[in-house]
């Protein structure tokens, strides 16, 4: 480029050193309920992804003469690789058995939140093409200046994963479990897609997980702190049971319950008036986001009928496209989410860790392909 350059790029170190107007003018027409300043407010204020956990916010905007946000892309500088679910934890490992440093690196991403949107946020008024290229540009050169290790995009869309790779950026793949709506009006319909056997025993799971409980979807005003409440002790059980120690801080909660009421579905269980189970959604433009469950009594098959037939319930009822109801777990498989491709992106500046994981990601990518079309042609649950 000649002359005088068209924007500028600053960072961040929070996102209210943006402001939500600013943020949010490039954020909100994207329709993602995560990557909107209210989320990402929330997730650094509650103290969940903030410096001292490892989560040092360095967001990039991209600036016009005027001094007018064209672009935004949300970038933390991270001590360590958890709270991710894109692992790179045998890269970091090998490139420090190597005499390397591999942390502090850079992350494009939403905290703890596997699920696939957009990480460059043009404004509607920008061309897309341009504020992204010049966003991942920002991105790669803040990398070098800062001395990190690598660059990481996670859970990108589809188009920001192809022209990341055009930028030179490792490109990985891997799946997750989605449900989608094929155009059902009610629960039955989409059950009278599948095979026999998986009717009768959805049913089956159905009216075990349902018998003795009020069950509930609480949205909007519903939504009370008491509900909170409940809802954390139930994440905090299950966290401490999964990986040690939940990510999220109560007062997380608190906040996400007063800026996006509208766009949560609080799915909750209770036994004689007192809540002993809830599965946290996030509602978004086209689709239903799950995100946290907890339970503190074991009832068979409530994991099943909170997490994933309630919100096909919900998603039917509202008209959304699909459920994505996170990570890992083939059993969903049998209760109508199929595989589906997932993204992420990498950059990594030392050539001798940089030629391994591109060799590595290359099979890995034909290898998650394969295993996509291998699941959908032995398990999927659907009538052919």
């Amino acid at each position: 480029m000649t002359g005088e350059p068209e924007f500028t790029l600053q960072v961040h170190d929070s996102i209210a050193a943006i402001g939500r107007e600013a943020w949010d003018a490039c954020a909100a027409a994207t329709g993602d309920p995560f990557v909107g300043f209210d989320f990402l407010h929330a997730c650094e204020a509650s103290g969940s992804a903030a410096a001292n956990q490892g989560w040092g916010p360095r967001h990039l905007t991209l600036m016009g003469p005027d001094g007018a946000v064209l672009g935004c892309m949300p970038l933390y500088l991270k001590g360590h690789s958890q709270g991710e679910y894109v692992f790179d934890h045998a890269w970091a490992d090998a490139y420090q058995r190597a005499g390397g440093r591999y942390y502090p690196k850079l992350l494009g991403a939403v905290p703890f939140t596997p699920a696939t949107g957009p990480r460059f946020l043009p404004h509607p008024d920008t061309d897309e093409s341009t504020v992204r290229a010049a966003l991942i540009q920002g991105a790669l050169t803040l990398t070098d200046r800062m001395g990190a290790s690598s660059l990481h995009v996670n859970f990108p869309t589809q188009p920001e994963w192809s022209a990341m790779g055009e930028a030179g950026m490792l490109r990985r793949q891997d799946m997750q479990f989605i449900w989608r709506n094929e155009g059902y009006q009610t629960f039955d319909d989409f059950l009278s897609a599948l095979s026999s056997n998986r009717r009768k025993t959805i049913r089956r799971e159905r009216r075990e997980a349902q018998a003795g409980l009020d069950i509930r979807v609480l949205t909007g005003a519903d939504l009370t702190e008491a509900h909170w409440d409940a809802f954390f002790d139930f994440y905090q059980d299950t966290g401490a049971r999964k990986w040690g120690r939940p990510y999220l801080a109560r007062a997380f909660f608190s906040m996400i319950g007063q800026t996006l009421a509208d766009r949560i579905a609080l799915v909750m269980a209770f036994r004689d008036g007192a809540p002993i189970a809830g599965a946290l959604n996030f509602i978004g433009r086209d689709a239903l986001y799950g995100r946290q469950w907890g339970a503190l009594d074991d009832v068979p098959f409530l994991h099943f009928e909170l997490c994933y037939y309630q919100a096909i319930d919900f998603a039917i009822a509202r008209g959304l496209s699909r459920v994505e109801a996170g990570a890992q777990g083939e059993h969903k498989m049998a209760r109508g989410y199929l595989p589906s491709p997932v993204y992420s992106a990498h950059y990594i500046a030392d050539p001798a860790l940089r030629r391994p994981v591109a060799q590595y990601l290359e099979q890995e990518r034909v290898g998650v392909e394969a295993e996509i079309e291998g699941l959908r042609a032995e398990y999927s649950p659907f009538r052919a």
